[in-house]
């Protein structure tokens, strides 16, 4: 898309690939190179350069060998989604791609819960109906916004709670890069009594994060941590199968 971009403007450079799989040995080449007096432009085929992507490595060793660092300002997919989307934009999380394992994303969803305010992901089009489901799992139907193909000839949104963007993508089949947005404000006053464990008991509160991936010990230690209470006594009180101490 860059040669494309370069070539209908007659700018005739030189390119070169730098991406997560060869920037162990082309970062420190274009740092020699711009060491040597010669200029580097860091472009993206989509997105903003260093965000979410490897040219915030690239940044850091030229700043680290006392380079200038200019940046271009352009379109950034995370604003004009958080723009777009309808929710607070006030204060906002970016998370860029979650992990794959569902455990340690769901894991990085439910440490959100108290962010108060807006949360923007970016997802593929192949996990974005898995992606959604996990946010339901950690968060509940939250206010939220699925946002593609900004700034280009299919830009779409699609808003309502993340049970409805489920259904919509049922409908329509995904396809682009997704901007996905909550809003979390809801959740920041929720009281412990109100929270998604509030009714279960203690073995099936560990039962919930064992069944998205986690060990035992781990669910126990989360278990205990929603609760507020030790987790050696979580653990004896579910040895002994006893009721939970007021």
């Amino acid at each position: 898309q860059t040669r494309k971009l370069l070539t209908h403007y007659g700018i005739h450079t030189r390119l070169i690939s730098y991406h997560e799989h060869n920037k162990a040995a082309s970062g420190p080449e274009l740092v020699r190179r711009m060491l040597m007096g010669e200029k580097v432009a860091l472009v993206s085929d989509a997105g903003t350069p260093a965000i979410s992507d490897p040219g915030a490595d690239l940044v850091k060793l030229a700043v680290e060998a006392g380079i200038a660092v200019i940046p271009i300002p352009g379109a950034s997919a995370s604003l004009a989604a958080l723009v777009m989307s309808g929710l607070p934009t006030d204060r906002f999380t970016f998370l860029g791609f979650l992990p794959r394992e569902k455990s340690a994303a769901v894991g990085q969803l439910q440490r959100l819960t108290s962010a108060a305010g807006t949360v923007i992901l970016f997802e593929s089009p192949y996990r974005v109906k898995r992606t959604l489901a996990w946010m339901r799992e950690a968060w509940g139907d939250v206010p939220a916004a699925l946002v593609r193909e900004l700034t280009k000839k299919y830009e779409e949104a699609a808003r309502g709670s993340l049970q409805e963007l489920s259904v919509w993508l049922e409908e329509t089949s995904p396809q682009g890069e997704y901007c996905i947005l909550a809003d979390l404000r809801g959740l920041s006053d929720t009281k412990e009594e109100e929270a998604w464990w509030a009714g279960l008991e203690l073995a099936e509160h560990v039962s919930r994060y064992e069944s998205g991936g986690l060990s035992r010990k781990e669910a126990i230690k989360r278990a205990a941590a929603d609760r507020k209470m030790p987790k050696r006594e979580l653990y004896n009180a579910l040895q002994k199968n006893i009721p939970e101490p007021e």
